[in-house]
């Protein structure tokens, strides 16, 4: 049975990973979804692969993100389901090696994007609407090296939990998903090479996950199914954390 059939899907930064899953997920219940991306050879790809919709657009942009909002506006008129997921981990030093170049470039793409995003296409959303938001575990974590994806990361359960509050009258559920350890290319577009990412992955697995195992990305597109599902009309605000017993 198609779950979301006939539903209008927005995911940001669709192209790969996990926003790319939970496409190929959302068109496999019925769902028409559109993909964002900033490399217009990479979203145009993947769109023809699973049969979504491509739009070229950075979320660390505001003019693109207005420019997405007016495309979908005028050619579905409303949304019914917003996942926030595009976002970046940045380069990964100590507080006091830190840049403020790393600093902007990270908060603009998870912080200040993902809210400018979901502030413009609120007006979109159909009333009973579902808005997802991609966090991580590392909200709640502090290990060294990670203090600006972390905050980063924390501030977006902030602004989930208040859009939650302020959209319920209108039924629209705001939720988080926050995974651990995922096998996508974050962590090698952090700046390592290759036998860094094996070390950390490595580690990872054998120390850090108590299940012992790093999660695939279709885990977290099931995941991000169910709450924009009926059967999460319930469920709002929360965060849920899927990363194999890491946080426990």
């Amino acid at each position: 049975m198609e779950q979301l059939k006939n539903k209008i899907a927005l995911i940001t930064g669709g192209n790969s990973g996990i926003g790319y899953a939970t496409a190929k997920e959302f068109i496999s219940q019925g769902a028409k979804v559109i993909i964002t991306g900033r490399r217009k050879e990479a979203i145009e790809k993947a769109a023809q692969e699973i049969g979504a919709i491509a739009f070229v657009a950075d979320q660390a942009n505001l003019q693109h993100t207005d420019l997405l909002r007016n495309e979908v506006e005028n050619q579905f008129g409303k949304v019914d389901i917003l996942f926030i997921n595009a976002g970046i981990m940045g380069t990964l030093e100590l507080i006091e090696n830190q840049t403020a170049e790393n600093y902007d470039n990270v908060m603009n793409i998870n912080v200040r994007g993902a809210y400018f995003t979901l502030s413009k296409l609120i007006p979109l959303l159909n009333d009973g609407a579902s808005v997802v938001m991609l966090s991580s575990n590392t909200a709640i974590m502090h290990s060294p090296n990670s203090s600006i994806y972390q905050a980063s990361k924390a501030a977006l359960n902030s602004i989930a939990k208040t859009a939650a509050a302020e959209l319920a009258p209108r039924r629209i559920r705001v939720n988080l998903v926050s995974p651990g350890p995922i096998k996508t290319d974050i962590i090698a577009k952090s700046g390592f090479n290759e036998a860094t990412v094996k070390s950390i992955k490595d580690h990872l697995v054998n120390e850090a996950i108590p299940l012992k195992k790093m999660g695939e990305p279709e885990d977290v597109a099931k995941l991000v199914r169910y709450l924009c599902e009926e059967s999460a009309n319930y469920i709002t605000g929360a965060e849920i954390i899927i990363d194999g017993g890491m946080t426990l």
